[in-house]
């Protein structure tokens, strides 16, 4: 008798999730493409919307959005970017919060190669050290502001390779294209335990906070699903998804 009095209720509301349902398109800056797919996941069997993702450098997430790609939420890899959207009316005034704070790492997928101070930008021997560009993602800025404090941005300028994005930059270093480079932490951590390799955790006081910013788009206005995906970033399943990728959250 109990089954037949629940299993009704159970039909009713898989029918009224299904009802419900919608999609929401979001623009995720590289750096956080992974933790995004699992929060995707989650927020898809917790509410039966889905989120559509779409990833790429911030810059370029901002050119498009400019030109009118479908995005209704947008996950930077800074905060300035967002802010500028606010500015410009493609982003919802006062929808604007940082969902995340990035982690700059040395790494090299080989194993005792980078020392645990990053002393082998100033005596290690190697050919070539990536970064993302400077002039185009956060990741580099904070790179450079690194590498400035070590003394190192001028010595080793003949010796830098510049990676679009971090996405990028990652691939370099993974691809044996550059021995090392500075990566976002949750490029090289996944459940709180690093890949193989090894890697500098760079002090947060070498480098400018990195601030991520999270807005509603204007396109996303009104979209019930858009709202929702929001508000789940600063849900607890959805902060210890971030914080197992070694984000720090906000405070």
């Amino acid at each position: 008798m109990k089954n037949l009095n629940w299993t009704p209720a159970i039909f009713f509301g898989l029918l009224m999730n299904l009802a419900t349902a919608d999609e929401v398109h979001v623009a995720v800056a590289s750096n956080f493409a992974a933790p995004m797919a699992k929060i995707a996941a989650e927020f898809a069997r917790d509410t039966g919307n889905k989120a559509l993702v779409s990833s790429g450098g911030t810059g370029k997430l901002y050119a498009q959005i400019k030109n009118g790609a479908p995005f209704e939420i947008f996950l930077s890899a800074d905060e300035e970017t967002p802010t500028k959207l606010e500015n410009e009316g493609l982003g919802v005034a006062g929808s604007r919060f940082p969902y995340a704070f990035g982690r700059l790492a040395l790494w090299s997928p080989k194993p005792g190669y980078v020392d645990p101070q990053g002393n082998i930008v100033k005596h290690g021997k190697f050919r070539h050290l990536a970064i993302a560009s400077p002039k185009l993602a956060p990741y580099g800025r904070a790179a450079q502001e690194v590498l400035e404090k070590q003394g190192m941005w001028q010595p080793i300028q003949s010796r830098l390779v510049f990676g679009e994005n971090i996405a990028q930059t990652h691939q370099f270093v993974s691809s044996g294209n550059a021995e090392l480079g500075f990566v976002a932490l949750s490029q090289i951590r996944q459940d709180n335990a690093e890949q193989q390799g090894s890697f500098w955790l760079v002090p947060q006081a070498m480098y400018t906070p990195i601030r991520q910013d999270a807005i509603l788009l204007a396109r996303g206005k009104g979209k019930t699903a858009a709202e929702q995906l929001l508000k789940y970033l600063k849900s607890d399943k959805a902060t210890t998804i971030i914080k197992r990728y070694g984000y720090d959250l906000p405070k």
